[in-house]
C-alpha cells in the first residue's frame, strides 16, 4: 500500500465498517438511533466479511475488493432500489430518515466501488507483482548485508 489513494480508501472502509457496528450495537442493545438496520443477522455477518476483506484489500487482493463489492451491493444496493423507488413514486411521503438511509446506502455502495477501481487502477501492483521463486532471492536484506560485508574487506586506499 503506497498509494495515498489507497490508504484514504482503506481509512473510509474502517471509519464505516465502524459506523455500522454502532448501528448493529444499538439495534441489538433497542436504543434510538437516527438509522437502523436493514436485517440485524445479516448486519453482523457482514460485519465478519467486512473485517476480512479489509485484510484482502490492504493485501493488494483483488478478491478482497470483489467479495467487498459483492457483500455491500447486495445489502446496500437492494435498499437503494426500494427508497429510489419509493421516492419516484410519491416524494410527498418520503422523511428525513428515508433521506439519511438512502445517503448511507449510497455511501455503502460508493465506498466499494472505490476500491475496486483503486485496486485495478494500481500500476504499482501489476508493475511488480509477487513472484516467490526469485523474490527470496532478489529481495533478501540478510544476502544483501552478507554480500556487502565481504565487499567491504577489500582495504583499497583512496586518496
Amino acid at each position: 500500500m503506497r498509494n495515498f489513494s489507497t490508504w484514504l480508501l482503506a481509512c473510509f472502509m474502517v471509519m464505516f465498517w465502524v459506523f455500522r457496528i454502532i448501528v448493529a450495537l444499538m439495534a441489538q442493545l433497542h436504543q434510538d438511533f437516527f438509522i437502523t438496520p436493514f436485517d440485524e443477522t445479516m448486519e453482523i455477518i457482514l460485519l465478519f466479511v467486512v473485517l476480512a476483506c479489509l485484510v484482502l484489500v490492504v493485501k493488494r487482493k483483488i478478491a478482497g475488493a470483489l467479495i467487498y463489492l459483492f457483500a455491500y451491493g447486495m445489502y446496500f444496493g437492494a435498499d437503494i432500489a426500494t427508497k429510489v423507488t419509493a421516492l419516484v413514486e410519491d416524494a410527498s411521503k418520503f422523511g428525513l430518515a428515508d433521506y439519511t438511509a438512502l445517503i448511507i446506502s449510497l455511501i455503502g455502495v460508493i465506498i466499494p466501488v472505490a476500491v475496486l477501481l483503486d485496486l485495478l487502477a494500481d500500476k504499482n501492483r501489476k508493475a511488480h507483482p509477487k513472484d516467490k521463486k526469485t523474490d527470496w532471492f532478489y529481495k533478501n536484506e540478510a544476502y544483501d548485508r552478507k554480500l556487502d560485508e565481504r565487499a567491504d574487506k577489500n582495504n583499497y586506499r583512496t586518496l
